[in-house]
Formats: structure tokens, C-alpha cells, sequence
């Protein structure tokens, strides 16, 4: 059963139904589109005011030490890691990811002399095919791509570094970290993973799937705001010989003995490069913490019930709209993606209703569920509108068809 009955009674037995009043929320808008740009939480403000009238205006740069400014990129980072199964000390969150995936890989391929193959998927999200194309192009690297079904068999002696998405930003298709990543190792290949559409919204072991990198963004499901920093992760057995490329004197390990010759700092800590961006990690480490209260067993489990929720209430008034994502919860991220050769018109028309999801070339409808701020009742709503939409065609209005520059 998925009407309106069923969604409030859901909403009554949801545990996390009263974190969404810790969430700003304009009138009138169901937003289904937090796994590209998360909401922002009520305490944001505060707390960048904070530092930008008192840390900032006040202390100057005092703040860099009684303000702990200093250690916030670690700081941060040790909170993100129990959310990606991972120890405090092997995740820091610096610049963005694709920077991130630059140093990373660039780090594997040193550890793998006489290896240059980085291997991928088609259609990954497009930073990571870039981030190895770029170094391809200076002779570091060569790309290659094989279809989800036949990664294992790709993995051969010329392969350095295995290069996915764990939740594939388009169909929302999952990817089995433990059994790709055992894959990869077993062909002497090391496993870097991108968990930008997987953090803060689906169950993540990189320690229990022996993973060595990751990285992941901040400003979707973490709530960090639009261009928050992003965060990488490193196995805590390859601290000691990760050599990455943007060798900034934030890495050093004795940044202020301003030497002339660089000495990377221990751990995690030599992925720094340069100055962390205070306003942006005071943003993003209250989601951070909103998350952390929550936790990612209960945001997982949520997430999968309000995406079967809202693929039953489509899928079985609108059998013939087609499911791109994978019908099982358990092996798709929290997300459901349709296809429809009009599928941008029929965004931007309910945008216009004030549902906002968000299209992806060419003719893709895709829906993220937010398990931290949204209900039942939007889920509903989203759903009945997308299906009211479609059967009446009312989206065949011209203003609906001019493409915008961001979607």
C-alpha cells in the first residue's frame, strides 16, 4: 500500500522524523534532490557567523590555535570515518575530489612500479575518467574501461589502480566493494573508491573490504553546503609509503619551520597541500555532526525504505515508465533514476510545482532520498506528482523544453 494513509502512518513510526527541524526549509518545496546539493542545516549559519564575526573578527589569527582552526581538516575527517567504516586517523578532508582523486592516483601508481593501467567503467561520473586522462597525458597513466559485468576479467598484470564509483551517480547501481575490491588485489592492483553519492546514505566498510582509497565529497548527503570540502581516506598500512604528487606545505611535517626542502608529514596528514578553507569545514562539519548523531545504520535503513517507497507508488501507477536503477534496495544507492525521452521537460515542470529532482543527459529522471530531513509525505507527494505529470502530458509546454545551464 503507498498512499497517503500509509506515508503519514511512516512518517509516525519514523525514528528520524524530528531531524528534519534541524534543517532550513523554504515553503512549499519537496526537494529530492539532496545527492546533489544536501539542504542546509539550521545551525550553519550560526556557527560560520561564529567564525567569521568571533574566530575571524575578533581572534584573527590567534584563531589558527585558540580556535583549533590547525586541526580542523583532521578533526572533521575523524568524523567522517565511522560513517564509511573507517579509523579516525585515516581520513582527512581537504580540497575537493577531484583534487583528491589527482593525489590518489597519482600516489597508487608510485606504489605499483611497472604498472600504468588505471581501470574504470564507462560512463563513471566524469571527474574520475578526467583525473586519469589528465595524468594519461603526461605519460603517468594509461586509461582503460571495462562494463560493470566485466571489470574482474579487466583486472590483469598491467593494472595499477581500480577506479569506481561505488554508487553510480546516474543509475544509482551499486557496486560490490568487497568481492571487486578482493578482485583487484588478487591481480596485484590496488582499489581506489568514490564515495561521493555513497557517504551519509548507505552502509560503507572500507576497513572490513581491505579497501586502500577513497575519496568523497561533502556538499551532498553530509550537508556541507555548495562547493564543501571534500575528504580522502588512506589504509592505515600504506601511511607510511603514500607519496602524492602536491607536495604543499600544509603536508610537510613541520609546516611552520618553513624549510626549503619538503619531508611529507606522517599518515593521512601528508594529503594536505594548502591552506584549509575554515568557512567551508565550519559548514560542513555541522552536517558531519548531524550525521554522526544519526548514524549510517539508521540513515540506510530510511534510505531504502523511502526509495522502495517511492519506486512502488510510481512504478505500479506508471508500469511502463522505465526503471533505470535496480529494482533491489540493497544493491542501489539512495537514489531511483527513470527514463523518458522527455525526461528534462518533465523536470523542469515539476520544478515548476515545486518537487525538485534533477535530470542527467540525455533523458534521465533521477530522485535522491535524503534520509536525514525528508518524509513520507514528500516522498508521496513527489511520487503522485511525477505520476500525475507523465499520464496527462501537461509537461508539453515550451518553457519546459529550453535547457537551462545547471539541471
Amino acid at each position: 500500500m503507498t498512499d497517503i494513509a500509509e506515508a503519514l502512518r511512516l512518517d509516525d513510526v519514523d525514528e528520524l522524523a524530528h531531524f528534519r527541524s534541524r534543517f532550513t526549509w523554504p515553503d512549499g518545496v519537496v526537494y529530492l534532490d539532496g545527492n546533489s546539493l544536501g539542504a542546509l542545516p539550521v545551525a550553519t549559519a550560526g556557527r560560520v557567523e561564529k567564525v567569521i564575526r568571533e574566530e575571524w573578527g575578533t581572534g584573527l589569527i590567534r584563531s589558527w590555535n585558540d580556535a583549533d582552526w590547525i586541526s580542523m581538516p583532521q578533526r572533521v575527517g575523524s568524523k567522517i570515518a565511522p560513517l564509511i567504516g573507517a579509523e579516525p586517523e585515516e581520513v582527512i578532508v581537504a580540497d575537493s575530489v577531484s583534487v583528491n582523486l589527482f593525489k590518489l592516483i597519482a600516489a597508487a601508481l608510485a606504489m605499483r612500479p611497472g604498472r600504468k593501467v588505471v581501470l574504470s567503467e564507462p560512463g563513471n561520473f566524469p571527474t574520475d575518467l578526467y583525473m586519469i586522462q589528465g595524468l594519461e597525458g603526461q605519460g603517468l597513466s594509461v586509461q582503460r574501461t571495462a562494463e560493470a559485468d566485466g571489470i574482474e576479467a579487466a583486472l590483469d598484470d598491467d593494472v595499477a589502480l581500480l577506479l569506481l564509483t561505488h554508487v553510480h551517480y546516474k543509475s544509482g547501481r551499486m557496486h560490490d566493494m568487497i568481492n571487486l575490491t578482493k578482485a583487484a588485489h588478487e591481480a596485484g592492483a590496488l582499489v581506489l573508491w568514490d564515495l561521493s553519492h555513497s557517504v551519509g546514505a548507505v552502509e560503507v566498510d572500507l576497513n572490513g573490504c581491505e579497501a586502500d582509497f577513497a575519496v568523497g565529497c561533502g556538499y551532498k548527503y553530509l550537508n556541507g553546503g555548495p562547493g564543501a570540502p571534500a575528504f580522502a581516506y588512506v589504509a592505515k598500512r600504506h601511511h607510511n609509503v603514500l607519496q602524492q604528487p602536491l607536495s604543499g606545505w600544509m603536508g610537510h611535517a613541520a609546516p611552520f619551520a618553513f624549510s626549503d626542502n619538503y619531508t611529507p608529514a606522517p599518515g593521512v596528514d601528508r594529503l594536505l597541500a594548502g591552506t584549509p578553507h575554515i568557512l567551508g569545514l565550519a559548514a560542513l562539519e555541522v552536517g558531519v555532526d548531524i550525521a554522526a548523531e544519526i548514524g549510517i545504520a539508521a540513515l540506510a535503513e530510511k534510505s531504502r525504505r523511502m526509495s522502495e517507497f517511492f519506486r512502488v507508488a510510481v512504478t505500479e501507477r506508471l508500469p511502463d515508465l522505465e526503471l533505470v536503477s535496480p529494482i533491489d534496495p540493497t544493491v542501489r544507492g539512495s537514489q531511483l533514476s527513470f527514463r523518458h525521452e522527455h525526461a528534462y521537460a518533465i523536470c523542469q515542470a515539476l520544478i515548476a510545482q515545486g518537487i525538485i529532482g534533477d535530470f542527467r543527459e540525455p533523458d534521465i529522471l533521477r530522485f535522491g532520498f535524503a534520509p536525514s530531513y525528508l518524509s513520507f509525505d514528500d516522498v508521496f507527494k513527489a511520487a503522485t506528482a511525477l505520476v500525475e505529470l507523465v499520464a496527462s502530458g501537461k509537461w508539453e509546454r515550451p518553457e519546459f523544453s529550453e535547457r537551462s545551464k545547471v539541471t
